[in-house]
């Protein structure tokens, strides 16, 4: 094994799980699932099948991962938050696991997720966006977006640092790092 798993850790057979990967106490990782490489999925974390992990992601305790999520490399996932795969749940009509009912959910490189946030299916977090704790996300987030609320509303931007960005004239600028964005159809993109 290249990767480190605690011994209440439970692991199906067939998942992948990449070189230097953590996973901590209670957390069950599905048998179709990919992890990748350097990544920490914390205490009593879900994964089910039919997601991908991407590199260098940080899974905090208590998430729920379902299926049809994809986390590109480097995302946060905060304490608590949870993904969601149908949107008309019903006891008595169950969804049928990989039908038309559950829907994909894409969370795009270095995007951060807070605490208790939560996630309805069938959108598209984009790069480098941070979502506030609390926030109930049911749309599409662009690039770069900071969204708050319930439900989720923009408030501003954000730099790959973090840092919220400010604006002269047609230009957004991190205060911190220095970086410069220009805004486009899917959000901002990073001026080189």
């Amino acid at each position: 094994m290249e990767y480190f798993a605690h011994s209440t850790a439970v692991i199906d057979r067939g998942a992948y799980i990449g070189k230097n990967t953590r996973i901590w106490h209670f957390s069950h990782v599905s048998s179709k699932v990919r992890i990748g490489k350097k990544c920490n999925i914390g205490q009593s974390v879900f994964i089910d099948n039919n997601t991908t992990i991407g590199n260098y992601c940080k899974i905090q305790n208590n998430v729920n991962i379902y299926e049809g999520v994809v986390l590109e490399d480097f995302v946060f996932c905060g304490p608590s938050m949870t993904f969601t795969n149908v949107k008309i749940p019903r006891a008595r009509y169950p969804r049928e696991r990989g039908g038309c009912y559950y829907l994909k959910t894409l969370v795009k490189e270095g995007a951060s997720i807070g605490a208790h946030v939560t996630i309805v299916c069938g959108v598209t977090i984009g790069k480098n966006a941070l979502i506030g704790s609390g926030a109930v996300v049911t749309k599409d987030v662009p690039n770069h977006a900071i969204i708050v609320g319930n439900p989720g509303k923009q408030i501003g931007w954000a730099c790959e640092c973090g840092k919220r960005l400010y604006k002269t004239e047609d230009v957004f600028h991190c205060s911190d790092c220095e970086k410069k964005y220009k805004e486009n159809t899917v959000g901002l993109e990073e001026l080189k």
